[in-house]
């Protein structure tokens, strides 16, 4: 992650990327790890196309909610709060808070299937409050600094997914061909999957995240530091960011890439069409691929879903804290930000006791998707409106290309979410 001081920044690649690939790569949750091996099972190297489209559209809208947030020194929630009225910023946060707990439950039932695959003996119970505490723990009492080194570090395990692949034999022509040219099958469990595909990428939570991240890096005394009152940065942090989040979704997408084509050249291809569970993934590729294939796709789950359960209750306790005007961010000790700290708490342990429910975890990742594909198309709308108006942004207000790129996002949200009705 970046200094708070901008000019003391580390020349490194790694040090310039933070928000960004953080964030890209907390979208590979448990969640979108059983989307995305779902979509590879049922329809083969026929989903690849989603994953290569959706890419460019993730990478639009995430950098804009990042300039947001480094430009005018407040996270998203902030902003909409000074620009829309009260009521619209309620019915969105408390949408998020609601969606973000039921993906964490979602994400702590699969990580302790997972556990159960690999040191079976212990009951799912345990692994279960194992993880929620453990993650718990990582946002309240670890340093900032430290903190998000661990975040980097965790993203190292979305490489087990890259792994997989090299396990099994690859079509590598058809795999070029189907990334591009899709054969579109007007099937309602065709359409259900690619508005899966695209509601498990393009995430609300995301939003907030990165935005508020942008704010946290800044220090103190975020507004002063603003690019608004620092223009002399703007150049050189701009292109920080566009590197940061372009390359974050990068990764993001290449892990759903990766993970299609695996289920899709092991499982599919061997009549497997019906994938629940991540950690069932993982299980049914162990006869067909080996066991490595199976210990790296099951730590994988493990480690992605330890990365994303902190940003997904931390980008609600962000959201919140920032409507209410409370003391926030991870580099603020317990004492220094109870408010922030009890809603990471809350959508955490809340998350981890609906997984402990006899809710199905699929079905929860459904709703959850479709939480997440109603609140997601509001926030992006409102969001380039913000991006575009010079009396939030100043001079930096997005030009042609990203104008294109967030608008674009925001249709095929909204098309994606008339679609989980009408297929």
């Amino acid at each position: 992650m970046t200094d708070h001081q901008s000019g003391d920044r580390r020349p490194s690649l790694l040090g310039r990327l933070g928000p960004g690939l953080i964030t890209g790569a907390a979208d590979d949750d448990p969640g979108g790890v059983a989307t995305h091996s779902q979509a590879g099972a049922m329809f083969g190297l026929n989903m690849l196309w989603t994953v290569v489209l959706a890419y460019p559209l993730l990478a639009g809208i995430q950098q804009i909610v990042a300039r947001i947030g480094r430009v005018t020194g407040h996270g998203l929630a902030a902003n909409i709060l000074r620009a829309f009225p009260v009521w619209l910023l309620a019915i969105l946060v408390l949408l998020l808070l609601v969606a973000n707990t039921i993906n964490i439950a979602a994400d702590v039932a699969a990580m302790a299937a997972a556990a159960t695959l690999i040191a079976p003996g212990v009951d799912k119970v345990v692994y279960a409050v194992a993880f929620g505490l453990v993650c718990l723990m990582l946002e309240v009492f670890m340093s900032y600094k430290r903190y998000v080194g661990v975040l980097k570090w965790l993203t190292l395990s979305l490489l087990a997914y890259v792994g997989v692949v090299f396990t099994v034999k690859i079509p590598w022509s058809e795999v070029i061909w189907r990334s591009f040219v899709p054969e579109i099958v007007l099937t309602p469990a065709f359409m259900t999957m690619v508005v899966a595909v695209f509601g498990t990428t393009i995430s609300p939570y995301m939003f907030f995240w990165q935005s508020s991240q942008e704010v946290e890096d800044l220090g103190p005394d975020p507004e002063k530091r603003s690019l608004l009152n620092t223009p002399e940065l703007a150049d050189a942090e701009l292109r920080r960011i566009r590197l940061d989040t372009w390359t974050g979704m990068a990764v993001c997408s290449l892990i759903a890439f990766f993970i299609v084509l695996t289920t899709a050249v092991t499982l599919h291809v061997n009549g497997i069409t019906r994938i629940d569970s991540a950690a069932q993934a993982a299980e049914a590729l162990r006869p067909i691929a080996g066991d490595m294939a199976f210990w790296l796709f099951s730590l994988g789950i493990i480690g992605t879903g330890l990365l994303a359960i902190p940003v997904l209750a931390g980008s609600a306790a962000y959201a919140i804290s920032e409507s209410f005007g409370w003391p926030m961010g991870l580099d603020r000790k317990l004492g220094q930000a109870p408010g922030f700290y009890a809603i990471i708490a809350a959508a955490t342990l809340g998350g981890v006791a609906l997984s402990l429910t006899d809710v199905d975890p699929i079905q929860a990742l459904v709703w959850s998707a479709v939480l997440n594909g109603l609140v997601a198309v509001p926030i992006m709308v409102v969001a380039m409106i913000l991006a575009s108006r010079k009396s939030v942004m100043g001079p930096f207000v997005i030009g042609p290309t990203l104008k294109i790129l967030g608008w674009t996002a925001t249709v095929v949200m909204a098309a994606a979410g008339v679609g989980l009705f009408l297929v």
